[in-house]
């Protein structure tokens, strides 16, 4: 209890006034990182057909009718990849800022 006391007082003032709000925003940005992961993670095809064609060989579909939805199903694993990116960076910030100041 004392050394929180020592290092309370020799903390700066902007570091007191601000560490809360930076705590508040990384919760923040982690929920809406989640909401957006796990929309995005439901939103793509399952591009899995149990590996039938691959065995029979019986895909008569064209290159252009295969790959079709492949451009949103990119966009959606980028979108869903970045959104985890961006949700361990603001974890790692969060428990950084608890060892730094745990006011």
């Amino acid at each position: 209890m004392k050394q929180n006391l020592l290092l309370e007082s020799s903390m700066p003032y902007w570091v007191t006034s601000s560490f809360p709000i930076i705590r508040i925003v990384l919760v923040c940005m982690i929920a809406i990182c989640a909401v957006i992961m796990i929309v995005t993670t439901l939103l793509q095809s399952n591009a899995n057909e149990d590996g039938q064609s691959a065995l029979t060989g019986s895909s008569q579909e064209s290159y252009y009718a295969q790959n079709k939805g492949e451009s949103r199903n990119v966009k959606l694993s980028r979108a869903t990849i970045a959104c985890v990116s961006i949700m361990a960076i603001c974890i790692v910030l969060y428990f950084v800022s608890l060892i730094i100041y745990q006011g």
